[in-house]
């Protein structure tokens, strides 16, 4: 089904409806948002929260975050029923995945961000709330969840991903890259080298779909606009922007209009920032400086917040890329898996399937830990075993395996450089490898059926009761 909302009000306006809004008010965006939003993302039901009231700051001024950090929120986010078991949707998002048919955006005569605008010295971020988030980050990042919009020169192909940006004064922010791989690096290096700023535009507050398609791993050329349309079946609405001509969401909330500097002519040093496994994995580093010279944003403005956190703390509370290994894992011809999960902030993968053969498990196992990114542990179980939930993960992991035949190693695997457990000096040597771990948690093949029976109740036994009987039991 398509997801089912608007804009970011719209969808917020669902979550209350679901019951999983909380309204903070009085909340200071220096540290205290970020911290009330991590306790909130790490309690059981992880509700969504919209922070309004913030001293300083006009009422009406909004944050929304934990937007996507439940199951049930970012299945409605991605247009499946919320009401499946977090397995069930996931495997609903990988048939629906499988099935997108982009959907080109269309522009329209008005744009809802263009209700208040401030060009050239009027410029000022000071006015919009920008949270602190962590107590030892470089300073307020205003784009912790929001879309940068870049314009390839030669092709003209629209990149609209998601960066973190920072803010460094009234006019002055930097986007950082992360790395030089990347789509909009990519993009801006193509102006710099002929001596231009490259216009760009940092779209904050726009809806699920887009914010999902930002961070979606899309290859060069593939329009964000078109993917996010596909989710929500119809169209995103665009209307370019008055100052850099490039097409932006028209019902987004806050947009900032403007050019990136070559880093010869301006950087500034950008974070330290906490990064998604709880380190803060850099010291501040130079970035490209964003000239702001436009603002425009709605009435009564909200600021999508999606900080970094503490795993198990993470921004969607469904792992994209479970669904992507559990289709590497049909593509090379795995038969029989029952689902596929990630755990610790997509640090720990697991992977249930029904044995057919010896060595079907350890086939996964080096499958799964091959396209696992930065994870180093991988974990096969039985099709009686839940990959979503940890318990009965540990469970099988401790009664089914034996240390000493069950464990592999794989050295020298795909990591990243926000790995924390990889030496500086390695780091600086450009290495970013580490060594990963796949624990067979299944019951040995050649004496599984001699395994002594679980007394506990199966997978759809567990889901057909919570169906007759879990309102009674959540009161």
């Amino acid at each position: 089904m398509p997801a089912d909302y608007d804009d970011l009000r719209a969808f917020i306006a669902k979550v209350e409806q679901m019951g999983a809004l909380r309204h903070i008010r009085g909340a200071d965006p220096h540290i205290e948002i970020g911290a009330i939003t991590e306790v909130a993302a790490g309690r059981t039901e992880g509700p969504a929260l919209l922070f309004d009231e913030m001293p300083g700051f006009p009422k009406g001024f909004r944050i929304f975050t934990n937007a996507t950090v439940q199951a049930r929120r970012a299945a409605l986010a991605l247009g499946i029923d919320p009401k499946l078991s977090p397995l069930e949707a996931l495997k609903g998002w990988k048939a629906k995945r499988s099935k997108l048919t982009p959907i080109d955006p269309v522009e329209v005569s008005e744009a809802l961000y263009m209700q208040n605008s401030q060009r050239g010295a009027d410029v000022d971020l000071s006015i919009f709330p920008t949270p602190h988030w962590h107590k030892k980050d470089g300073g307020p990042y205003i784009g912790s969840g929001s879309l940068v919009i870049m314009r390839d020169p030669d092709t003209g192909w629209i990149n609209a991903s998601i960066y973190r940006v920072q803010v460094h004064g009234p006019r002055r922010v930097t986007i950082q890259f992360d790395h030089s791989g990347r789509h909009g690096n990519m993009i801006a290096r193509k102006y710099w080298d002929r001596g231009q700023s490259c216009p760009v535009a940092v779209v904050n507050g726009e809806d699920p779909a887009l914010f999902i398609a930002g961070f979606e791993y899309l290859p060069e050329g593939r329009s964000e606009y078109a993917f996010a349309g596909a989710i929500k079946g119809r169209p995103i609405e665009i209307y370019n922007g008055p100052l850099t001509g490039l097409p932006l969401p028209a019902r987004a909330e806050i947009i900032l209009e403007g050019h990136l500097l070559p880093p010869e002519q301006m950087t500034l040093p950008e974070g330290p920032f906490g990064e998604f496994t709880g380190y803060y994995a850099a010291d501040a580093r130079p970035a490209p400086v964003m000239d702001v010279e436009a603002v425009h944003y709605r009435n009564d403005p909200v600021l999508l917040g999606s900080p970094p956190m503490k795993p198990p703390r993470f921004h969607f509370g469904l792992p994209f890329r479970a669904a992507s290994i559990w289709g590497d894992l049909e593509a090379g011809g795995v038969t029989d898996v029952v689902g596929c999960w990630q755990h610790v902030s997509q640090l720990m993968t697991v992977v249930s399937l029904e044995q057919r053969y010896a060595g079907h498990a350890k086939r996964a196992g080096l499958i799964a830990a091959a396209n696992s990114y930065m994870g180093r542990l991988v974990v096969i179980v039985d099709e009686d075993i839940d990959p979503s939930n940890l318990a009965d993960v540990m469970w099988a992991v401790t009664t089914r395996s034996e240390p000493c035949e069950s464990v592999d190693i794989i050295r020298e695997a795909w990591s990243s450089g926000l790995d924390p457990r990889i030496p500086p000096q390695d780091k600086a040597r450009g290495t970013t490898s580490h060594s990963k771990m796949i624990i067979n948690a299944c019951k040995p093949f050649a004496w599984r059926k001699e395994f002594p029976p679980s007394s506990a109740l199966s997978i759809e036994e567990a889901l057909e009761i919570e169906r007759k009987w879990g309102a009674a039991l959540s009161g």
